[in-house]
C-alpha cells in the first residue's frame, strides 16, 4: 500500500517510562494431555513446578512483578515476569530457572514467550534463548499509559499481549504494520477511555510487532472488539499481516472471549493465580501507590 503521509501523534511518539524493565509473558503445556474428566500427571507436576519457580521469584530483589496464570478452557498456564533490568533478568535465567528446568521440561514444555522493553541487551536475549524456550524480543516503537502509569485493578482489568507477523510476500509490509497499529493508537486515545495503555513493540529479527494493551474492563474490552479500533482497523491490518499469539489475563467474560473466536483470534484466556509485586510496582504493570 502507499502510505498516506500522516504526522504521528505526539502522545504516541512520547518515550517510554519503562526504563530497563523487560518484561516476559509466556505459555506453558503439560507434556502429556490429561484425559476425558482429570489432569494428567505431567499437568499437576508442571503446575507445581511452577508454583516453587514462583517462590524463587518472589524472593528475588530483581523481580518486580511474577504470576502464574492458570488457562482457562485448556491445559497450560500463561506465566508472566517483570523484570527490574537486564541484569536482573540474566540472573533470575541462571539461578532459579536454571535450578527448576531439568525437573519442569521432564513434564511440560514451552511455547512462544513474548518479551519487550524499551531495547533487550544480547545477553538477555541469550539467557532465554539458551533454555530453548521459543520467544520473541520486541523492542518499543510508540504508544501510550494514561493515568500516569498507575496500576489498574486487578480485580477487573485485562491485559493482552500479542503478536503480530506479517505475510512473507512483500518485505515492505512491516511498515504498513506500523502504519495502522499506529492508526489504532491515535484513535484509541480519545475513542477509547477504558483502553488504559496501548504499546506496540519490533519484534527483533523479524518482520513482526508485539502490542501489548491494559483494558480497564471487561465492557472496555467489548467495546474495543466490538466497536472500537479493533473493530475499525482489524481488516487493514489482516491484509498485511496474522494474529500468531493473543495472551489474555484478567477475568475475560464468556461472551469476550467467543467473540474473539469470531475475530480468529489464536487466544489464550488466562485467570489469575500465585502473584506477587514488589511494592511500589512497576513501570510495566503500573506503580502502586
Amino acid at each position: 500500500m502507499t502510505q498516506p503521509t500522516e504526522t504521528m501523534a505526539s502522545f504516541l511518539k512520547e518515550p517510554s517510562k519503562i526504563g530497563d524493565e523487560i518484561s516476559i509473558t509466556g505459555k506453558w503445556v503439560p507434556s502429556k494431555k490429561g484425559g476425558l474428566f482429570r489432569k494428567s500427571a505431567e499437568s499437576k507436576e508442571m503446575l507445581q513446578e511452577w508454583e516453587d519457580i514462583h517462590l524463587g521469584a518472589k524472593s528475588d530483589s530483581g523481580v518486580l512483578s511474577t504470576e502464574i496464570n492458570h488457562a482457562v478452557g485448556e491445559d497450560a498456564v500463561l506465566v508472566h515476569h517483570v523484570f527490574k533490568n537486564s541484569d536482573a533478568l540474566v540472573n533470575y535465567f541462571s539461578t532459579t530457572a536454571t535450578q527448576h528446568m531439568s525437573a519442569l521440561t521432564a513434564v511440560a514444555k514451552p511455547e512462544l514467550h513474548l518479551i519487550r522493553g524499551t531495547s533487550i541487551p544480547e545477553a538477555a536475549r541469550q539467557a532465554v534463548n539458551a533454555k530453548n524456550v521459543p520467544s520473541a524480543f520486541g523492542e518499543f516503537l510508540f504508544g501510550y499509559v494514561k493515568e500516569d502509569y498507575q496500576r489498574p485493578d486487578y480485580d477487573n482489568a485485562i491485559m493482552v499481549t500479542a503478536k503480530w507477523t506479517c505475510k512473507p510476500d512483500d518485505p515492505n509490509y512491516i511498515e504498513d504494520l506500523k502504519y495502522w497499529w499506529g492508526r489504532v493508537g491515535t484513535d484509541a486515545h480519545d475513542m477509547e477511555d477504558g483502553l488504559l495503555r496501548f504499546e506496540a513493540y519490533q519484534v527483533v529479527g523479524e518482520n513482526a510487532l508485539i502490542i501489548h494493551e491494559t483494558f480497564r474492563s471487561n465492557e472496555d474490552l467489548k467495546f474495543h472488539l466490538t466497536k472500537g479500533t479493533a473493530e475499525k482497523y482489524k481488516k487493514d491490518i489482516d491484509q498485511v499481516a496474522a494474529p500468531e499469539n493473543y495472551f489474555f489475563r484478567g477475568p475475560v467474560s464468556w461472551t469476550i472471549r467467543t467473540y474473539s473466536k469470531f475475530m480468529h483470534l489464536p487466544a489464550t484466556y488466562s485467570s489469575l493465580g500465585s502473584n506477587h509485586t514488589q511494592a511500589g510496582g512497576s513501570m510495566s504493570d503500573g506503580t502502586i501507590v
